[in-house]
């Protein structure tokens, strides 16, 4: 039985996914508290994108139950797609449409006033690049616009999948500051990422899925501490008999 749902962002109980012989995720339990920033680590194939698509509403479990800011999707789509916010590893928008004219129009989705818009091209620290058409932006500025995006209705969770993959160092750092100031704002952040570093400087709580289960859970000075390791790059190692890198 579930407990209350007014704790958790997100609880999965024994959730499977199947996929003709595949198993992608396998009587996978776990707790996300609202509030929290966690980061999902694993290799290819343990069931990230899986897991992190059934809680966005894009696939329903094979089995089990799920309940995302104490609703199930069957019961509350609609108010869960105002609640949540999405970004992803690339994300496109009209090439000859300006920064602010982008922001706009997904303002206009939401029903959003102008003042919100503006508000939001500040967070994301694209003021000077108000005019600048999508096209002639730099990849770590898109994906800057791209979390704003997410950000425009406030939403109680949001999820981010390798957000920074591809971008240079400096971008990503520009990112990571933005995704740290967001850890004070009681937003439950859910990120999954290939950059150890990146997980190391963002995240409170680590999981580790693998072969579609939840393998280690905690924070990271505990669970490297608990492991004798020295750091994640070792713990991954231990885990899963690769490197992060070599895992991707």
């Amino acid at each position: 039985m579930l407990t209350s749902p007014a704790k958790f962002a997100i609880e999965a109980i024994q959730v499977s996914k199947v996929y003709d012989d595949f198993k992608a995720l396998d009587n996978l339990s776990l707790s996300i508290e609202r509030g929290e920033f966690v980061t999902l680590l694993g290799p290819n194939g343990a069931g990230k994108t899986t897991f992190l698509e059934i809680c966005e509403g894009i696939r329903p479990p094979s089995s089990g139950e799920i309940r995302i800011l104490g609703r199930e999707w069957k019961e509350g789509e609609e108010s869960l797609r105002k609640s949540i916010g999405l970004t992803f590893q690339e994300t496109r928008f009209p090439e000859r449409a300006t920064v602010w004219e982008t922001l706009e129009l997904f303002a206009t989705f939401f029903h959003l006033p102008r003042s919100r818009a503006e508000e939001v091209l500040e967070n994301v620290q694209l003021i000077e690049k108000r005019k600048t058409y999508i096209m002639n932006l730099s990849g770590g500025q898109k994906q800057r616009l791209a979390i704003g995006i997410a950000l425009l209705h406030k939403p109680e969770l949001l999820f981010l999948d390798e957000p920074t993959t591809g971008l240079d160092p400096k971008s990503r750092r520009e990112i990571w500051e933005l995704l740290l100031s967001l850890r004070n704002s009681n937003m439950t952040l859910v990120l999954t990422t290939h950059y150890m570093e990146e997980a190391e400087a963002l995240c409170e709580r680590l999981i580790f899925l693998y072969k579609g289960k939840v393998y280690r859970d905690g924070k990271l000075k505990d669970l490297v501490r608990e492991a004798g390791k020295n750091s994640l790059e070792e713990l991954f190692l231990s885990l899963t008999g690769s490197s992060l890198e070599e895992a991707v």
